[in-house]
Formats: C-alpha cells, structure tokens, sequence
C-alpha cells in the first residue's frame, strides 16, 4: 500500500476514535446526570452509585480510545507498524466495535450501526496497512556451467 494512503488511513482512523471519544464521556455524563436526577433505585442500589459508576466508565471508555487515536497518530507519523503491545489495543478497539455494532442494530438503529462499521474498518484497514509487507521472492540463481554428465549404459 501507498505511504500517502497508509499515513491518511492512520490519521483519519485517528481523528474519527478521537471524536467518538468525546461523544462517549459526553452520553455517559448526560445518562449519570439522568441517573442521578432521578432518585430511582434499581432492584435496590444506590442511584448514586449507578451514576458515579457511569460517569467512570464514561472516563475509562474515552481513554481508551484516545489511546487508540494516539497509537494510530505515532503510526501515520513514524509510518511504521505499531508494536505487539500496540497491535493488541487495536485489534481488542476493532472487536468492541464490532460487537457494538452488532448491538446497536436493533437498540439505536442503522445509522449508529454505520457508524460503528466505518470505524471497525477504520481500525482494520490500518491494522492490515501497516502489516508485515511480504519479501520479495528471491531471484533463481544462475546454473553453473557443468559438463552433462554420461547417459547410463
């Protein structure tokens, strides 16, 4: 693949988990707010523990894909692969997204299934962009110039 088209992949991808994080803290604090506000105790726990509770994973949701976008932006601007360590906070981003995505076909809708999908393949395509490249296939060498040998008898 082009280093042009590899950098703008990592960029992009970068850019788009960058602004999903935001809308992920943002929806968590609006439904911890509601939580909070509500005084409604589910099969008995506190509500204020359900909100602060999801405020967190709001916070642990965003940074980790701000970690994503910042692993995807060291790759696009070193145009090298990321290491294992890497690699594996990736591939564990793509997952989520696409078992999210199979989730939110039928509680949000097809456009929030879209949207999950374009970013799964955000997250594919640079994973595969900057994949080991394969070797070249050595070049026959050359047979020496050897006297045929005699036929048998």
């Amino acid at each position: 693949m082009n280093v042009v088209v590899r950098r703008l992949v990592a960029f992009i991808a970068a850019l788009v988990l960058a602004v999903e994080a935001v809308g992920i803290v943002i929806i968590n604090v609006v439904m911890g707010t509601v939580v909070k506000n509500q005084d409604m105790s589910l099969a008995g726990t506190n509500p204020d523990v359900m909100s602060k509770g999801t405020w967190v994973l709001g916070g642990v949701s965003g940074l980790f894909l701000l970690l994503c976008a910042v692993i995807l932006v060291l790759a696009g601007a070193r145009d090298r692969a990321p290491g294992r360590v890497a690699r594996v906070v990736l591939i564990c981003c793509a997952v989520v997204h696409g078992v999210l995505g199979a989730l939110t076909v039928g509680l949000v809708g097809w456009t929030a299934f879209a949207w999950m999908m374009v970013v799964l393949g955000l997250i594919v395509l640079a994973l595969v962009a900057y994949g080991p490249e394969p070797e070249p296939k050595p070049e026959p060498e050359p047979e020496s110039e050897q006297p045929a040998a005699p036929a048998p008898a």
